[in-house]
């Protein structure tokens, strides 16, 4: 709701630092997040509207700050206008304080280092990473990038980026960096199927739109859903059309193109993160040429390498580790109170680089390709969430006494979560699919319903070293249906084959 962006940018002009949460995270991941960023104020609304109904957000809030924290007051907007419980030593309508204010206020002026905004972004542990931001570098590439990626024309564009304001997305290309180049823009509250699946090509013809920036999960369910949604609404005033969150598939690439730019739009697939606060590889619209599924270039200025192992850069054709070689404006300014983490994170792999997290190859025409995380995140519809949140929520069930998590290729949402779970003595009595639901709304609860695994397999034993490590190699191997590589480390190289056997028999959730 635009009450979202005004918030944040009400703390941009006051100098205080804001963390957005996403909508769907669960109260525990809410209240970890106030904790770390010892959060003093929460602003929320009494609910939102998602698929043609109203759902509350405003309980989160109040059972997450049942925990400790130092939260003084929650500010929250009348969305729904639906039956909300209220602490009337802590809680205050945003109407009621908003509206009495003076409309003139002078913004304050900030060193280009005061910290901006914190952005919780999955790890390899279990605990989320506070990634900073601060004002100057941020905003200016922010800026910078949106102008040149999307070839904005202010004064005639008018520019949709659907991502979520929760997502870093959200804060580079929904409200900072249209905002700052006046853009004229869409922002949508609601589902792409709600009222019916032609409804975001429907806001595209009823406004214009020219510009629009999205997701591969979003492209591939539109095929899936077939031509004939589009096809039903002059998408002609599109001229660009952008893709971000993860690699795109040549195949949704040509879709996108042909189908919703009607084969006269450039597409340019983004890849940046978190981190890095702002496009990093991209084609540029009119200069580069593109290939589908890949990245093409580093934008002006930036120093991206495919390196091996080593930290020596790749030869031409050749394939390893993306890494950033020089500063840039918008990088992150650490990780919130965790220095050493934050070392550790991004530096310490390759000495004197950044390292990203990502495999990608360079081809004989000098072309990115990225290949996804090379470490335990998963990238679940552009949604970074590590392995161990998930086995971790999963062991808090009192039946679960181990887990394993792997992202598996997923046509729909690139990857999907695949669980395998060893349960506690004597609980098999329960019934399979009850089990199985009962743990996948368990991780809903936990993390977010973003984290439900897709599936979810009991089994006897896990595929351990001798030194017990899991072998999430040869987990993954069972989730795509792959012949299972080299087993002969574990200490029962037989565990393999009992779990292949159960997977053909075992049943996937939707």
């Amino acid at each position: 709701i635009p009450e979202a962006a005004v918030a944040m940018l009400a703390c941009a002009r006051i100098g205080a630092a804001h963390s957005v949460v996403f909508g769907g995270f669960s109260a525990e991941a809410l209240l970890s997040r106030i904790q770390d960023a010892d959060a003093k104020l929460v602003i929320t609304a009494d609910g939102g509207f998602r698929k043609g109904a109203a759902f509350a957000l405003k309980p989160a809030v109040d059972e997450a700050l049942k925990g400790k924290t130092n939260v003084e007051k929650v500010l929250v907007v009348q969305r729904t206008k639906q039956e909300t419980a209220w602490n009337s030593a802590t809680d205050i309508w945003w109407h009621e304080i908003v509206d009495r204010q003076s409309a003139e206020h002078v913004a304050e002026s900030f060193d280009s280092e005061h910290p901006l905004f914190i952005l919780y972004t999955s790890g390899t542990t279990a605990k989320p990473k506070g990634i900073f931001h601060t004002t100057g570098g941020y905003l200016t590439q922010a800026a910078f990038t949106h102008r040149a990626v999307f070839d904005l024309k202010p004064e005639s564009d008018v520019y949709w980026c659907t991502a979520d304001v929760g997502w870093i997305t959200g804060h580079s290309y929904v409200v900072y960096g249209p905002l700052i180049n006046g853009a004229t823009q869409v922002i949508y509250e609601g589902t792409p199927d709600t009222p019916h699946k032609g409804r975001m090509f429907e806001i595209i013809a009823k406004y214009g739109v020219t510009i629009l920036y999205t997701a591969p999960t979003l492209i591939r369910t539109w095929m899936k859903w077939g031509d004939e949604f589009p096809q039903a609404h002059n998408l002609s005033t599109l001229r660009l059309l952008g893709s971000v969150g993860e690699p795109i598939n040549p195949e949704a690439w040509m879709w996108y193109r042909e189908v919703i730019g009607g084969n006269r739009c450039p597409i340019v697939d983004t890849w940046w993160q978190t981190e890095t606060g702002s496009i990093m590889i991209s084609p540029l619209p009119g200069v580069t040429e593109t290939k589908p599924g890949s990245a093409m270039r580093a934008l002006p200025g930036i120093s991206a390498r495919v390196i091996d192992e080593n930290g020596k850069e790749v030869a031409l054709g050749g394939g390893g580790y993306l890494a950033l070689t020089e500063p840039w404006p918008s990088m992150l300014r650490g990780i919130w109170g965790e220095e050493e983490r934050y070392k550790e994170t991004y530096w310490s792999r390759f000495p004197g680089k950044y390292f990203a997290g990502d495999g990608a190859k360079i081809d004989s025409d000098g072309a990115i390709w990225l290949l996804g995380r090379v470490d335990d995140v998963m990238n679940v519809s552009g949604h970074r969430i590590s392995t161990t949140e998930v086995e971790s929520a999963l062991v808090s069930h009192e039946s679960v006494a181990e887990a394993a998590v792997v992202g598996a290729k997923d046509e729909m949402t690139g990857q999907g979560i695949v669980a395998f779970v060893i349960m506690r003595g004597g609980v098999e009595s329960l019934d399979g699919d009850a089990l199985v639901k009962q743990l996948r709304d368990h991780v809903a609860k936990e993390i977010g319903p973003i984290a439900k695994p897709r599936q979810i397999m009991v089994v006897a034993e896990l595929p351990k070293t001798r030194s017990g490590k899991i072998m999430r190699r040869l987990l993954r191997d069972v989730a795509e249906n792959r012949a299972v590589g080299d087993s002969t480390t574990l200490a029962d190289p037989n565990v393999m084959k009992l779990i292949s056997e159960g997977l053909k028999t075992g049943k996937s959730e939707d």
